[in-house]
């Protein structure tokens, strides 16, 4: 009995030998915080990917919109060995030397939505974000083909910007794409631009603000839909009519933003998806399988929806929010 318990014991242990558990990969996340409800999709999507991936584990720190709170978090990741990084910077400057830092411990970092200006002075597996600049365009283009479709092009559209956080790659590549697409719609009059934060509480003060100091204001261009939703309050609060009297164009596409447009009270929204986690996963993957992924960012395809849709921009046709609306998961 006691040569079978021996042989028991001695074959348990070599099949333990042979076959050891898979190693825990940890996935470390510095998300810039939560000032909008793309955010929270975003965090949402990119988080409950990792989590329900068998044998990776989660670690995530919400910046509170503070870069200096995102540099600590960097550090942290460091200190505490993680396997990979994925990092959306809250503003665009200032992360040279905490990158560096990252380079040296040899983390693999990933940069997801907002990138930074040091992009081509640091090392980065792969990057994957929307085309800022092209969104940007595409607001103002919106509204200038859907105002020529209705024959207002023969008089002066006074627009007002509303920007995001200043400084953020969103912000600074809408406001070119927006400023640019401004010089191909002559009859666009830019009669206001100020910062919203991203944030619809802000959103609202601002065009507060402007429906006091601007005496006529035809267009709303909002660089995201929760500024654009807090807007709204502003203009129903002033006794005018969002949607008619100002025309109101947001980004993101979030369903808020649908189901503004489909009452009448939005008239187009911009997508840029917040749905970053089977990128964030299949990267990961393919990584982890030794495989190299290309330098280049990678962009999703982006729709537009509206009113009634068939608004044609060059790169992409208008869809009707309304038919589209149940589709939406964030």
């Amino acid at each position: 009995m006691k040569k079978l318990t021996a042989i028991v014991l001695t074959a348990a242990m070599c099949m333990g030998l042979a076959a050891p558990a898979m190693a825990d990969i940890k996935v470390a996340f510095s998300q810039i915080g939560q000032e909008s409800d793309w955010r929270t999709a975003n965090t949402d999507s990119i988080n409950g990917t990792i989590e329900a991936h068998e044998g990776w584990e989660l670690v995530y720190d919400d910046a509170q919109q503070k870069q200096e709170n995102q540099i600590k978090a960097l550090r942290n990741f460091i200190t505490q060995g993680v396997d990979y990084i994925l990092f959306t910077g809250v503003v665009s400057t200032g992360w040279e030397e905490v990158l560096a830092e990252v380079n040296e411990a040899e983390i693999p970092l990933i940069l997801v939505d907002r990138l930074p200006d040091c992009i081509d002075d640091i090392d980065y597996v792969a990057a994957f974000g929307g085309d800022f600049v092209e969104e940007g365009r595409r607001q103002v283009a919106w509204a200038g083909e859907y105002l020529k479709s209705v024959g207002r092009d023969s008089e002066d559209v006074n627009v007002v910007i509303m920007e995001g956080t200043t400084g953020a790659s969103a912000q600074t590549g809408r406001t070119e794409g927006n400023l640019a697409a401004m010089e191909e719609y002559p009859f666009l009059k830019l009669v206001g631009q100020q910062t919203g934060n991203f944030t619809r509480a802000e959103g609202q003060a601002v065009m507060e603000s402007w429906l006091k100091s601007i005496d006529k204001i035809d267009v709303l261009i909002a660089q995201n839909d929760d500024m654009a939703l807090g807007a709204i309050d502003a203009i129903k609060a002033a006794g005018l009519v969002p949607g008619k009297d100002i025309i109101i164009v947001g980004c993101d596409s979030v369903k808020a933003a649908f189901e503004a447009i489909v009452a009448g009270e939005m008239n187009a929204t911009i997508e840029c998806t917040p749905l970053y986690g089977p990128f964030v996963e299949s990267c990961i993957e393919s990584l982890e399988a030794g495989e190299e992924m290309s330098k280049e960012v990678i962009h999703p395809e982006e729709g537009v929806y509206d009113m009634d849709g068939g608004i044609d921009l060059g790169t992409v046709v208008s869809v009707k929010a309304a038919d589209v609306i149940d589709e939406r998961v964030y």
